[in-house]
């Protein structure tokens, strides 16, 4: 069992067993274009393949196999992807799931996760309000609590992508690691690190609501607030009480970089165009951050697409070069052009 304090490679390498067969083994592919612009060979490691289209599966199979038998049920906050994994794992197992959203979720996502047999709850306009659903549902119906990134099984099963690229390409120097309460970046800087002490780990979020961000800054977690973003699976605040990400990101991170809307708005019609993948603009911050010139590589990189769980409308608005409205900011359409 992990510890309650940190997260180790044991812990990953456990949750890798579990996990086999079901959410393991995603392709890690080269980018032509991104080695071009970046100087560098640059990888993809494409969790968009999942059989939910996105990496939140492996810290949910993990998590939710780790349940005592009797459980009476899951929950969980989410801004989707982790709500569409604990969904998937707990219809595996039997039980009872209610996840708990805010308004700003895409429906394409509320959809998703109600077509795997969860139930679903949307509470207010942010995940704080999500989050005191979630735990008023732990505590008069006795379900349990999966974090979407703050628990020990969640980032161990998320660290298990960092052994996968470790042992597909060992000569990576630098990860790009897509930065939101900090579950994906731990657990793959975790295991990147431990196989490779002198990797540079890089974590990139939205400028618009970087939570671990400005809780970095601070030294503690700190509130901010939710908007409407192109990297929506990015949104959130880390936990008042968080536990395990904001001291393993301070330990693990080199740096954190943040990138606008409109940079993540060119690296997704660079991800379609030139690579042919559909992704969310979550996926993306790292290209964004090597093509906007805030990250300069030196060795060769390695970056992951997280999810494909995009609202298809607005994604087809992006590659087309079209205008894009997120609540009171409008990101100006920009035809595509190398």
């Amino acid at each position: 069992m992990p510890d309650a304090a940190t997260v180790t490679l044991s812990d990953i390498m456990s949750a890798a067993r579990v996990i086999r067969g079901v959410a393991d083994a995603t392709p890690l592919v080269p980018s032509p274009f991104m080695e071009s612009r970046s100087g560098q060979p640059f990888w993809l490691k494409l969790e968009n393949m999942q059989p939910i289209g996105a990496f939140k599966l492996r810290g949910a199979l993990n998590a939710v196999a780790s349940l005592p038998e009797g459980c009476a049920g899951v929950t969980c906050c989410s801004t989707g992807n982790h709500g569409r994994g604990v969904a998937y794992a707990a219809r595996e197992r039997g039980l009872r799931a209610v996840i708990c959203m805010s308004e700003l979720v895409p429906q394409t996502k509320v959809d998703g996760i109600r077509a795997l047999g969860a139930e679903v709850c949307i509470v207010g306009r942010s995940q704080d309000d999500a989050l005191a659903e979630s735990r008023r549902l732990v505590a008069e119906e006795g379900l349990t609590e999966i974090s979407p990134f703050d628990d020990p099984f969640v980032i161990a099963g998320q660290g298990t992508i960092g052994l996968e690229i470790m042992a597909a390409r060992p000569e990576v120097g630098t990860l790009l690691l897509p930065l939101s309460g900090g579950g994906l970046a731990a657990g793959i800087a975790r295991a990147a690190r431990a196989i490779r002490p002198d990797i540079r780990i890089v974590g990139i979020s939205m400028d618009r609501g970087a939570a671990m961000a400005e809780s970095l800054k601070a030294g503690r977690p700190v509130p901010v607030e939710e908007v409407a973003s192109l990297a929506d699976s990015l949104g959130g605040g880390i936990g008042v009480d968080n536990r395990l990400t904001l001291a393993m990101c301070r330990e693990l991170l080199d740096e954190v970089v943040t990138v606008t809307e409109e940079e993540i708005y060119g690296a997704m019609q660079v991800l379609y165009h030139e690579d042919r993948i559909v992704a969310e603009g979550a996926c993306v911050v790292g290209l964004a951050a090597v093509l906007a010139g805030k990250v300069t590589l030196d060795r060769p990189a390695a970056t992951v697409i997280t999810g494909r769980n995009v609202d298809m409308k607005m994604f087809t608005d992006v590659i087309s070069g079209r205008d894009v409205v997120l609540g009171d900011l409008t990101v100006k359409g920009t035809p595509y052009g190398r």
